[in-house]
């Protein structure tokens, strides 16, 4: 990763990325965030449809085709960066663009569950090169607020699949088989493919290089795990995130067979999509003023308080379809003002690691939140008790990983703590 000082603080120089223009620049690198949810939540309709044509005989085990992809996606994050910046960020962002349009093919010709789900981690392991690159090459094109520009307008372009996928998966059915969803992605990694080897230059200078060191490596994961700070904020994120993919996991059963509504999951789902989008978008506005840890402890006690009273509701009886999808949104919502800033404050302390730090946080994160989602999607019984339940047992972790990380002291300064050692 390039840190010259000499990186251009305007965008208008074009001089970042020689032949792309900033506004394409920005829609490209939106391009790449978008291929992860987009791979997950275009599935969500169609899990009957494949769990059908491929004779799985249990309904939850539908859920494999999601969790699959999330341990390819995370498993793999641990090492693009340390490749990117050995062999380039073109090069290797290539190869995962290659990996994932080929495992998109492979997975429309898959004919058992076994072919389908060997399909989709190869086709996570293509998607985390876009996750780490794409950051990669805007850290190595800008600097200080023109970065924050270009991530904006590129973070509000993906704030827009969650909410649109599951639409899109489901349009192509109405018109197409399941086996379309995966031309489609095909088509999106190819498109992204040829963008990158026609129209991106590589973004990390040569002199900037740097030859793979275990013994580096290695004392990176020592600062890491020797953190109390990041330690604690990373598997509060892996709670959170257990949530997330547990409700993903879960969502189409949900509201196909406790709420016999099939026909109302995209609509909810993408309104559920929203509130956490505008949580994100509110985050950056006020978390320079109140600070990260006021703005997540107070969401964590929000997010703590809305999955013990959606508990209450179910056994009490007086779930149904508009208190779930109303509890769920409160609940989204404050998983967006949590998880950005838990990212945040988890690199704090290791700042000088970043690349190692960033590819492990993401490696914890996603495969212990995919493997604590699936372990909730499994429990599902028709009703929305197991996954309720589920979700106050993560928030109280993450409750307890906080306080380990705070040493009991919540909603203090963003001042660095000066005894993060465990």
């Amino acid at each position: 990763m390039s840190t010259k000082t000499s990186a251009p603080e305007t965008p208008a120089s074009g001089s970042p990325h020689p032949g792309m223009g900033f506004r394409e620049f920005v829609l490209f690198i939106a391009g790449l965030m978008a291929t992860n949810a987009i791979a997950i939540d275009s599935m969500l309709p169609a899990l009957p449809e494949i769990g059908h044509s491929l004779a799985i005989d249990t309904a939850n085990h539908t859920q494999l085709i999601i969790t699959a992809y999330l341990l390819g996606f995370g498993s793999a994050q641990l090492f693009y960066g340390t490749l990117a910046d050995r062999f380039g960020r073109r090069a290797v962002l290539v190869f995962g663009l290659a990996l994932y349009t080929a495992a998109s093919v492979w997975a429309i010709f898959a004919g058992s569950l076994e072919m389908m789900l060997a399909a989709r981690v190869v086709q996570g392991i293509g998607s985390a090169s876009t996750r780490i690159l794409a950051i990669t090459i805007v850290r190595d094109c800008y600097s200080g607020s023109h970065m924050a520009r270009v991530m904006s307008l590129a973070f509000l372009v993906f704030l827009s699949v969650p909410v649109l996928a599951p639409s899109i998966g489901q349009a192509i059915m109405i018109v197409a088989p399941w086996r379309a969803i995966f031309l489609m992605l095909c088509l999106l990694g190819a498109v992204l493919l040829v963008w990158t080897l026609w129209r991106l230059p590589e973004t990390l200078h040569p002199e900037d290089r740097s030859p793979i060191s275990f013994a580096g490596i290695s004392h990176a994961f020592g600062l890491i795990v020797g953190s109390r700070v990041t330690v604690g904020y990373m598997l509060a994120m892996t709670m959170a995130m257990g949530g997330l993919f547990g409700f993903i996991n879960s969502a189409q059963q949900i509201f196909a067979d406790a709420f016999r509504s099939a026909e109302l999951f995209t609509l909810i789902f993408a309104l559920i999509a929203v509130f956490m989008a505008a949580s994100s978008l509110l985050n950056a506005r006020i978390v320079e003023k109140l600070g990260m840890r006021r703005v997540s402890h107070a969401a964590l006690a929000g997010y703590l308080t809305v999955t013990v009273a959606h508990a209450a509701v179910v056994l009490a009886g007086a779930e149904n379809i508009w208190t779930f999808s109303v509890l769920q949104g409160a609940m989204m919502f404050f998983f967006g003002l949590m998880v950005s800033n838990f990212n945040s404050m988890a690199m704090e302390p290791v700042g000088h690691v970043a690349g190692t730090a960033s590819s492990v946080l993401g490696f914890v994160s996603t495969v212990g939140g995919a493997l604590f989602g699936f372990a909730l999607g499994q429990h599902f019984d028709g009703t929305t008790l197991p996954l309720t339940l589920g979700f106050v047992a993560l928030a109280l972790s993450a409750l307890i990983c906080v306080l380990f990380a705070e040493r009991g002291k919540l909603f203090r300064a963003d001042a660095r703590v000066s005894d993060t050692a465990i």
